[in-house]
């Protein structure tokens, strides 16, 4: 099967109609054409894409009401749900900047972003998995120089409650949108259509070998672009049911989600948390067509025992993506399932989130060893560490060029300078191989990113939290092979003179300090950690330790 034709830049829509260059366009153009058609479905709740429109509007002119100007910050912390989308779509089309927190954060961390971005605004939802949002951020910034709802933000004017309920200081989500009744509809298109597509959307927040999460600044133009191509190149129609597993928080949930839904005129089924039965359940009620996921996502729902009471014959598009995707599983999906399209793909959140995707036809074998060929103009290369190409088959640092990189690091020059190249390549940090047709297979990470269940680590960020131990001289930390989550994070720690803490009391003490995805599963002490002559610890002598017999939790030096 041939490869769509992706639309160009400035071209036009399946209807002839000039296609958006901007998010807030977007969503008018969505409720224009699709109006009648189901937009999202959460639980007994159906909206329509003229709905969908009407709300957004509404959001926005609440936004508009708040003061809310082109440029501001706006923090959206809360899982998959329809209110996310709501809020999200509202701000932008407000002119704000998005920025998604990942919902599992600990609120020193959420705060961390919030603060590094001068948000003025944040949506917060009020309990998840257990964890009440609002009472843990209360917490952590209760104290500061500010006179506004978390004294420690003072550049936060306002957090609203994505609830019916909310503590002193802060907003209902009812009460903030009712500010926004006595906003004129014009003067919200008004702002709408004073945005332009180089203007930033949002700032998506990621990690490096420094330690700190820094955030990838992307532009309208860019997100619409990008996921046009996405959408075409995957397959995407109107009438597709997409149950959206992915987290909103990242480009996978948002912008292959929501942005593509809304392009194609795709009905949303957001599933705040994983669960296959969950799942299961959707997919089989709601007809669902579309399901974009990590390789664990599909691999539990091919093995969970109750699959064969679920009707899940509508299901005809998985798009997925990791170093390693079995070819089992790609065969597996055909054949058991009978999906006609399985599609892996690559990117980043540097790149807007994709780089490289299979196509419709790609045999099996390609599917599952692949990444896939760069996506409409975008360049791939495999460069030496001097940056020379190198030809097929040779693995190097992957370098990407294309109207998609990232501006830069918000207000972090020496960062970006660091990744973006004079001539605009973007070091990706990652080792690949491409193959005489243009596939690229990832096979190592320069940056000792690895990834667990989805999600990225970055071990030099959990090591400087570990360093915060009172018992904990150093610590390092190198991905593991997990049969579940796919890698997880190993510590080799040094102890302070006289410390007892065990593996165990630093794992637990770690859950209370980091997102569960980034904390140790295993810990082992150690006298020192081997470095080079520079200083340097080497992680790949700690990589090799891990391949060594099992020797106890602890380990030696303990």
């Amino acid at each position: 099967m041939s490869d769509p034709a992706p639309s160009p830049a400035n071209g036009t829509t399946g209807r002839d109609r000039p296609a958006p260059g901007t998010v807030p366009a977007l969503v008018q153009d969505a409720a224009a054409r699709f109006g009648p058609r189901e937009a999202v479905v959460e639980g007994r709740t159906r909206l329509t894409y003229a709905e969908l429109g009407r709300r957004v509007e509404e959001a926005a002119a609440a936004c508009l009401a708040h003061g809310l100007e082109p440029g501001d910050r706006v923090a959206v912390w809360a899982p998959n749900t329809l209110d996310w989308i709501v809020a999200a779509l509202g701000a932008v089309t407000a002119g704000g900047v998005l920025v998604p927190l990942n919902t599992r954060f600990k609120a020193r961390e959420a705060a961390y972003v919030l603060a590094r971005t001068r948000a003025r605004l944040l949506f917060v939802t009020g309990t998840f998995l257990g964890t009440s949002y609002v009472a843990a951020l209360r917490r952590t910034a209760a104290e500061g120089p500010g006179a506004g709802p978390l004294p420690g933000l003072p550049h936060l004017r306002e957090v609203v409650v994505l609830a019916s309920d909310a503590p002193e200081t802060f907003t209902t989500w009812p009460a903030f949108l009712a500010r926004g009744a006595d906003v004129p509809a014009e003067a919200v298109r008004e702002r709408a259509g004073s945005i332009a597509p180089g203007d930033p959307s949002d700032i998506t927040f990621t990690s490096g070998t420094t330690g700190h999460p820094k955030g990838a600044v992307i532009t309208h133009e860019q997100t619409v672009r990008v996921y046009r191509t996405w959408s075409e190149l995957a397959g995407l129609t109107e009438g597709d049911r997409y149950l959206i597993v992915n987290p909103f928080f990242h480009t996978f949930g948002y912008k292959a989600g929501v942005i593509a839904c809304l392009l194609r005129g795709a009905t949303m089924i957001p599933q705040p948390v994983f669960s296959v039965e969950t799942a299961l359940a959707h997919i089989a009620a709601e007809r669902v067509t579309v399901l974009p996921g990590p390789p664990t996502l599909h691999q539990s729902v091919l093995d969970h025992p109750a699959r064969h009471r679920h009707d899940l014959s509508a299901l005809r598009l998985v798009v997925t993506g990791a170093a390693v995707v079995p070819l089992e599983l790609v065969e597996r999906l055909r054949a058991e399932l009978e999906v006609g399209t399985v599609l892996t793909a690559y990117g980043l959140t540097e790149a807007s989130g994709t780089v490289t995707m299979c196509r419709r036809g790609d045999p099996a074998k390609t599917v599952a060893a692949t990444s896939g060929r760069a996506i409409p103009g975008t360049e791939v290369r495999v460069a030496a560490p001097d940056g020379t190409p190198l030809p097929p088959g040779e693995p190097g640092e992957v370098l990407v060029r294309g109207y998609h990189v990232m501006s830069g690091y918000f207000e972090e020059p020496e960062e970006t300078a660091k990744v973006l190249t004079p001539d605009g390549w973007l070091r990706t940090g990652d080792v690949g191989v491409l193959d005489a047709d243009g596939n690229l297979r990832i096979t190592d990470r320069i940056k000792d990113m690895f990834i667990v269940g989805g999600f990225n680590a970055y071990p030099a960020e959990i090591e400087q939290v570990l360093a915060h131990h009172p018992g904990i001289a150093e610590a390092a930390v190198v991905g593991i092979p997990d049969p579940r989550l796919g890698e997880v994070a190993k510590a080799y720690a040094v102890r302070h003179p006289g410390a007892t803490v065990t593996a165990d009391d630093l794992i637990a003490w770690s859950r209370r300090e980091m997102a569960n995805y980034k904390v140790p599963r295993e810990v082992e002490f150690v006298p020192e950690l081997p470095r080079n002559a520079g200083g340097k610890v080497l992680k790949t002598r700690l990589r090799e330790r891990t391949r060594l017999p099992e020797r106890g939790r602890e380990g030696p030096g303990s």
